[in-house]
């Protein structure tokens, strides 16, 4: 096992807070294996960057030779959790429930290890538990604390309703703690509350309560929102090689920086390297290129992340159209259509509105030629190849 030292080097990074602050280093000092737990809801199974912050810190922990316990709430999934929101987020099925864990299952061993990883739900402990014992457990908070709850106490000094069985769900999610005995909770910055919930329970059923540590929330491709697919911000670790490459080369050189920090796997030492190289004068687009390629091999694989490099290079750089440009056939219904209304029918935009903001941006070309009238009307029998923005390209046909 690595030392203290370089082990509190590397799990703190990018960590946005340590509960106690000390609380991780007197862990260590004891010189056995950790177990840490981090809780995922299967509301949302397709991954983003964003999700894969979490899951990369506890890769880091597996590596230090600590064990890793991803734990699925299959349990707190049908209660419901409204971290963040302002009403009460709807509880899923059984079935949905088994349906979006085994999605999980499948994309976090792109990151984690399969054979150092147990995977939990935390109806194996919480079905077994009898109304009794479930009114027992919430005997153990109480409704003022749970109003320190920054999203409850919001909805409660507004006037929205809060039911009660969403008080149950940081009670639950903090039970889950004793019954793994956690060392360490993992968890998003929202997420903090209930993470302190489960040091509070752990301390009332005589264990020693387990150190928090908070990840943030990462910053999407506009540098300013959090990373959402509502917010088309995202990089999904499902998307095609090129894609994902081209939307790494995307950000600027600035989040460049703050992606390498808590996405890379790259050493800190190696980073600053990379930064010193940049402020002295070099690209910081080939910074880039290394952080693309890094992402793109973990998700698919050396070749891909090869192949998309090279095809980047050959359409933004050399101005080349890429390989594949997906074919759409698109009716008119009185011989014409407007372009606003033909972008959105592509795909190319989600909407007509964005489309008009597109044009107006000059982001938006019919082969290769930038257009700027916003009342175009695209006449039938016509094909051709429409682009918005760097990535999004059809080759579309008007009938």
């Amino acid at each position: 096992m690595a030392s203290i030292k370089d082990q509190l080097s590397e799990l703190a990074r990018g960590i946005d807070e340590i509960l106690p602050e000390d609380g991780l280093a007197k862990k260590l000092e004891k010189k056995k294996p950790l177990i840490v737990k981090a809780g995922f809801d299967p509301t949302a199974p397709d991954l983003h960057l964003g999700h894969t912050v979490l899951i990369n810190k506890m890769r880091q922990f597996q590596e230090f030779g600590h064990e890793v316990v991803f734990l699925i709430g299959d349990f707190t999934g049908m209660i419901g959790d409204p971290s963040g929101k302002n009403a009460t987020r709807p509880p899923l099925s059984r079935d949905e429930i088994k349906d979006n864990a085994a999605t999980y299952e499948a994309q976090i061993y792109k990151i984690l290890d399969p054979e150092k990883t147990r995977i939990e739900f935390n109806s194996r402990w919480m079905s077994q538990m009898s109304a009794a014992d479930l009114i027992k457990l919430a005997s153990h908070h109480t409704v003022a604390r749970m109003l320190e709850r920054d999203d409850f106490n919001k909805r409660y000094k507004s006037g929205q309703s809060i039911s009660i069985h969403e008080f149950l769900y940081p009670i639950v999610q903090g039970y889950d703690s004793v019954a793994l005995k956690a060392d360490v909770e993992l968890g998003g910055t929202d997420q903090k509350f209930n993470l302190l919930v489960g040091r509070q329970l752990q301390q009332d059923f005589g264990q020693e309560p387990q150190v928090v540590m908070t990840t943030p929330l990462l910053e999407g491709l506009d540098g300013v929102q959090k990373m959402s697919k509502s917010l088309n911000n995202y990089i999904g670790i499902t998307d095609e090689p090129d894609e994902m490459f081209g939307k790494v080369m995307s950000i600027s050189d600035e989040l460049m920086w703050r992606y390498y920090e808590v996405l890379s796997f790259r050493k800190l030492d190696d980073i600053e390297s990379l930064r010193s190289r940049v402020a002295a004068g070099g690209n910081p687009r080939d910074a880039k290129f290394e952080l693309a390629m890094e992402l793109v091999e973990r998700f698919h694989d050396r070749k891909a992340a090869g192949a998309a490099k090279k095809e980047f290079i050959a359409r933004f750089q050399k101005g080349a159209l890429p390989d594949k440009i997906k074919e759409v056939s698109i009716s008119s219904q009185g011989g014409s259509l407007g372009i606003a209304q033909l972008l959105k029918e592509a795909g190319l935009v989600s909407s007509t509105s964005e489309a008009f903001r597109m044009i107006k941006q000059g982001a938006v070309k019919i082969d290769g030629e930038r257009i700027e009238d916003k009342s175009l009307q695209v006449s039938a029998g016509s094909t051709s190849v429409y682009q918005v923005g760097k990535r999004r390209f059809s080759r579309v046909s008007l009938t």
